[in-house]
Order: C-alpha cells, then structure tokens, then sequence
C-alpha cells in the first residue's frame, strides 16, 4: 500500500529540555485508518501538532507524498490536504452548521455579499457525498454532539483533507452514534481517505482501525496490524508492565441509606429545564451509576449535590441533616466529597503545589494549623507525601506545580484529596476522563476498594464500559429526567442504555420513582 505521511527521526524538544517526541520513526499508508495510542504524556499529541503544523519539529524530517515538508502553522497543513478533529469542539454554537461549515472560507455573490444559500447547498452536497448527514441551516446549539462530530469531519474535507487526524472522536457518543460514526469513517476511507485515529479506548481501535501505533515517553514502541494483535499485548505495551484489563468486583452489599435526593429541578439561564424532578436513594457499600448523552441534566444534577447550583424543588438529606440549597463548605463538612469532572478549572488550583491542592480542604484542622493560624508545613509535608505515595502519583516532589503533571497524575491529586476526605458519601464525576490505561486501572481499583470500606459512591460518567463495569445498579438520564432504572447494572448492555439515552426508550414513570424509593 502506498505511504502518504512519514515521520523519520522526528525529534521535539521544548525550552525547558522537555524531550516530547524522540526520533519518532511513523508510516501513514494511504487509505487506511491508524490507531494512535499511548498514555497520557507519550508524544501522542505533540506528534499530531507537528504534523498538523502547530508545532515545529527540533529535528528530523516530515515527509508528505514522499517530499519533504516543513509546516509554519495549521493553515500550511490545511493547504497541503492535512486536517485535526480535535476532542474539544471548535464550533460556534450560535451559528448554522452551514454557516460553520464555510466559516473562514465563505462563498460570495457577486455583490461580494456573503451568499447563505450557496453555503447551505455546499453543506448539502458535502453532507450526501461523504454520507455525513447533517441539517445545514440548524444552530449548532440545536443539534446532537453527533451531528456536530459529522460537521467538524466535513470542515475538514471541505478544505481539502486527505488525511483526517481525529482525536477520541466518541469521547461523548452513545454506542450507537459511535457506530454509525465508525461505518461513516470506513466508507470515507475506502473513498481513499487516510485516518488517524487516536484513542484511548481500545476496543475502538480494534474495531475500526488496520493497525496501531503504540507510543511510550516520546518513542514509538511498536506498530502493529490489527488482526495479529491483542489488547493485553497493546496495553503492556503502552503502560511498560503487565496491565489487568479486568476488575476482581466483589458483589455489592449496600447498607443503610447515605443520600436520599427527592424531586430537584434545575432551570438554566435560557430557560431550559435540565433537570425535571430527580430523585433517587444513594445507599452505602454501593455505587450507584448515572449516564446520559452529555448536556442530558447529569452535570447539573451534580453541581446541585455539591452546592454550585440551587435547585428549584424538592430535597437534599444526608442522614439527619438537611442539604438543600447548602454551600460547598457545609456540604463537604457534612461528609460528602466530590470528584469534579473538569480537574483543571474545578479540581485543582493548578498554580499550586501538589501539596497544597491535597490538602486544600483541611488546612484549617488542628494538625496542618498551629497557634495563631500559622501552618504547620511539616505536618502538611508529611500527609502530602504520605497521600503521593498511596495513590502513586509521579512527581518529583509535593512542592510541584499541579500545572507541571501529566493528566493522569493531575486527576490522581483531585482522586486523592478526595478519596482521603472525612466523607463517607463521594461523588464521582468523568474519573477518567483524558486520563490513561494504566491511571485507569488504578482509579478503578481506588473506587472500588472505597466502595467495599462501605462507603456511598454516585458516579457519573460518559464511558459505558467504565459505569458497567464499576457500577452495582444504575439510572439513565435524558432531557433532566430519570427514564431508566437497573437495579443491577450486570444485566443491562451498553446497546440497551444506549436506546435510553437518546430517548428511544423509557420506563415507566411511575415505576421508577416507585422503585428509586420516593
């Protein structure tokens, strides 16, 4: 098969001495889609940006059609037939998919007015040529994470992709948008479109991809045809040890209820009610799962149990104590923790040490504060340390910038302040969110092992694999309601939930509050 990209020896050295990418050897074959894994920190991204442009190479050479090329920005590789879907959408949600789709490069009458209608059939003929269905003259507001997945896609060959970068392009698919993504992309590269696929889910990369690239602190391990390899192999590989890919889950055995949550509501600043009337009972020695399509009401249903959003109705009760509408502080006091879903603007004060951002929630106890409010900095090294240790987390020391760690270790430093709280209630929201197979495994475990020293555990997450497998029972949310409840979450597939999150089935109503105990 014929090569379209080669990276040979490329090396990329930052200012500071950071060696991201070392003499990087990679083959892009022409009509095939490549997996490209690796933890968090192995030079996956920082790849991808040299060859999208973003980034220049320290040394070493990028070969395109067999030339040499050398790109200044992403505009040089957009004109040379390169595009990157990235994780995060670069859409404004105001605008019409068609207007998105042009934007930067919009048709223009005569007039030199800009031409809608022209935008809008250009949107529809990309749209039926690459089988991409989408609505061109929605708002992107409007529309479905899916949809706005396929237009970013159709941004890209609109501006003349051959080689398409998608960067975990299902981070926020059901398994049924997922799938119809994958059948679109394998129709887009038997039409001889080249893809590099990046994901840290595996049983995508199997899936979907020819072969896999396995990357590991800047080097390339191995490249692999995907039918003479396994997933332990792949995993090893990328972690540099023996991985378990399974969990040894014990059957749940809940106690006493921890949180009894009845009737909330939440209405956004647009009027749209994201959450309508939830309510379940948390119990302890459980996990208790909570999925839904992103934007379905499961983030603000956590904001409201953390204190950063009043609910409208209804009531929050931990034992005896009354929670509704309470602060963050009187919250946490009460013995509830939180793993915040964005570890970066939420989690972590990333300025800060390693130390102070454990430890941020208890300096005011008499062990980390002596006489006169003064800190006690030795007793807040010690704990720090002893916390870095436990939830191995790779740094040089507890004084280090939390900015300075990888994703994984930074996630790590919210998992253990959290999970070392004073709290026997934790709320656990996208744990794994960005974060690599070997911080995977081991945050499993962690939540696990909570679980099993009884304590309550509600965890929200957009990776079905990660809440089936974690979760003891589990509720499905869709437009701000509960329409599904499992009491065992073993005997429910991920096809199934999929089904109810986007709406295409429910369970009875009134069933489900009869069950979830209101």
């Amino acid at each position: 098969m014929e090569t379209i990209l080669q990276a040979v020896d490329l090396c990329k050295v930052y200012g500071n001495g950071t060696a991201a990418n070392k003499f990087v050897n990679l083959t892009v074959r022409k009509g095939e889609i490549l997996g490209l894994v690796g933890e968090n920190g192995a030079g996956k991204s920082t790849l991808m940006k040299v060859v999208y442009g973003e980034e220049p190479p320290s040394s070493g050479t990028l070969l395109l059609d067999g030339k040499p090329v050398r790109f200044g920005s992403s505009r040089d590789a957009i004109a040379a037939g390169i595009g990157m879907v990235h994780q995060h959408f670069m859409l404004v949600p105001s605008l019409t998919l068609a207007e998105n789709l042009v934007l930067g490069r919009e048709p223009r009458k005569k007039s030199g007015m800009y031409d809608l209608d022209r935008a809008v059939r250009i949107a529809e003929e990309l749209s039926a040529k690459y089988n991409l269905r989408i609505i061109p003259r929605a708002r992107v507001v409007d529309v479905s994470v899916s949809m706005r997945q396929k237009l970013e896609i159709l941004k890209t060959l609109y501006r003349g992709a051959r080689i398409l970068i998608l960067d975990e392009p299902t981070s926020v698919l059901t398994p049924q948008e997922t799938d119809e993504l994958f059948s679109e992309l394998k129709a887009l590269r038997d039409k001889g479109q080249t893809i590099i696929f990046i994901s840290h889910k595996l049983g995508e990369v199997f899936q979907i991809c020819d072969r896999v690239t396995v990357m590991r602190d800047g080097v390339v391990i191995a490249t692999h045809d995907i039918g003479d390899v396994d997933r332990q192999t792949i995993s090893n590989e990328m972690v540099g040890r023996e991985v378990r890919l399974t969990l040894d889950k014990e059957p749940a055995s809940p106690g006493a209820t921890a949180l009894e949550v009845r009737n909330l509501s939440f209405v956004d600043d647009f009027g749209i009610t994201m959450v309508d009337r939830v309510s379940f009972s948390l119990r302890k020695g459980e996990i208790l799962g909570v999925v839904g399509v992103d934007g379905n009401g499961q983030s603000e249903l956590v904001r409201i149990l953390t204190g950063h959003a009043r609910t409208l109705t209804g009531s929050i009760r931990k034992g005896g104590t009354d929670l509704t509408n309470a602060s963050p502080r009187r919250i946490r006091k009460a013995g509830v923790a939180h793993v915040a879903e964005d570890r970066m603007t939420v989690g972590t004060a990333l300025p800060a040490s390693i130390a102070d951002n454990l430890l941020a929630d208890r300096y005011s106890e008499p062990a980390f504060t002596g006489p006169g409010g003064f800190l006690r900095r030795s007793a807040i090294q010690a704990e720090a340390a002893g916390i870095v240790k436990r939830f191995d987390i790779r740094c040089s020391s507890p004084n280090q910038p939390v900015a300075s760690l990888s994703g994984g270790n930074m996630q790590k430093v919210v998992i253990g302040r959290e999970f070392t709280a004073a709290a026997d209630v934790l709320i656990v929201s996208q744990p794994t969110r960005g974060v690599d197979i070997g911080a995977i495994e081991f945050i499993h475990r962690t939540i696990l092992s909570m679980r099993d020293e009884g304590k309550a555990i509600l965890l929200v997450s957009s990776d079905l694999g990660e809440v089936l497998s974690l979760s003891d029972s589990l509720i499905v949310m869709h437009a701000g309601r509960i329409v599904a409840w499992f009491p065992d979450a073993g005997g429910v597939t991920d096809k199934e939930l999929g089904l109810y999150m986007l709406g295409l089935k429910t369970q009875d109503e009134t069933e489900i509050r009869k069950v979830l105990h209101e």
